[in-house]
């Protein structure tokens, strides 16, 4: 694993909710899949339907033509992954007694937050352009060419407001 790990790019949406899979936490908690597993089965009471669920066949052939995941071969996936959402990762932090998953779930935690500040920047900025687009429409006809350098002016600027990437450095790494 790399020294620095992009958790953002291990959120993904699934039925308009951001989660992460099974795999790549047991991965980010340095544990098999199947023990991280075992742990939530262990306390079950603690993972209501809101906070992890199974994901279907068809959830997860969606999801692994989106993201690139490889087929598993032979001595693969058994059964469908489990997703977590950001309730279900804090819960995790409390079945998973190691100080990497305390320091790792307080990452995650962080990276969930960030990601809502920008979709709430966002937002509102979405919101401004577009009114600034119908105005320019009503009042700028006969001027073309001029909104089409105001509206990659704004593209510009949209996309110098996307958040940097967010990620952590593992302890034992930070002491070399």
């Amino acid at each position: 694993m790399n020294n620095l790990i992009q958790v953002q790019n291990l959120i993904y949406e699934i039925h308009g909710i951001k989660v992460m899979l099974d795999s790549d936490l047991a991965k980010l908690y340095e544990i098999p899949t199947h023990r991280l597993n075992e742990a939530v089965k262990r306390n079950i009471s603690r993972f209501p339907s809101n906070f992890m669920f199974q994901l279907t066949k068809d959830e997860y052939e969606t999801l692994i033509s989106q993201i690139a995941i490889s087929k598993k071969g032979r001595g693969g996936r058994r059964t469908m992954p489990y997703v977590f959402t950001e309730q279900g990762v804090a819960m995790l932090s409390s079945v998973l007694n190691s100080e990497t998953a305390i320091q790792i779930n307080i990452q995650i935690m962080n990276t969930f937050v960030q990601m809502r500040h920008w979709a709430i920047e966002n937002k509102d900025l979405a919101r401004r352009v577009s009114e600034l687009e119908h105005y320019f429409i009503e009042h700028s006809k006969d001027y073309k060419e001029d909104m089409k350098e105001i509206y990659q002016a704004i593209d510009l600027l949209m996309d110098r407001t996307k958040p940097a990437k967010v990620g952590f450095i593992k302890t034992e790494d930070k002491k070399k």
